[in-house]
């Protein structure tokens, strides 16, 4: 990912899912909408993807109005298409269609003056793999904890 621009980043994602297979799609947006996007004022938070008729659209992916874009301006939480080969397209609709998995955004980053969306086929998380992540994160930040106390002497 180098030369890329990171714009926005679901944090929740992995939190709330497990991630399974990434792809990178094109967003089909307007002229005041890659404005936003450029100043980063966009959030990722509760969006998620669906394959309809052969196409992708991304939902709830909230770009606020541009400041100049006076009359101009876009609805801020409107659907957006987004770009993927029709391969990638019959792929996503066999896995989604499966129990469980769903599409959901990672990040959004500039390419090439292009905005792109990273893709991920997820499964929804249950309250105890939840737990099950935390109880492991915290082991690992008192076992990293020890070996630097250690280190010091």
């Amino acid at each position: 990912m180098a030369n890329n621009k990171i714009v926005a980043t679901n944090r929740k994602a992995y939190h709330d899912y497990h991630v399974g297979e990434t792809y990178e799609a094109g967003i089909a947006l307007t002229g005041t909408e890659i404005k936003s996007v450029r100043q980063g004022m966009l959030s990722l938070r509760d969006s998620f993807a669906r394959v309809e008729n052969g196409e992708v659209f991304l939902y709830d992916m909230h770009v606020s109005p541009y400041e100049a874009g006076n009359r101009f301006n876009h609805e801020p939480r409107r659907t957006r298409k987004l770009l993927l080969h029709k391969a990638e397209i019959r792929k996503l609709t066999t896995k989604t269609q499966e129990k469980g998995f769903t599409l959901i955004p990672l990040k959004v980053y500039l390419k090439g003056g292009r905005a792109k969306v990273e893709l991920a086929l997820a499964k929804g998380k249950r309250l105890y793999d939840k737990r099950e992540d935390i109880k492991r994160r915290d082991i690992k930040r008192q076992v990293d904890q020890v070996i630097k106390d250690r280190a010091q002497y």
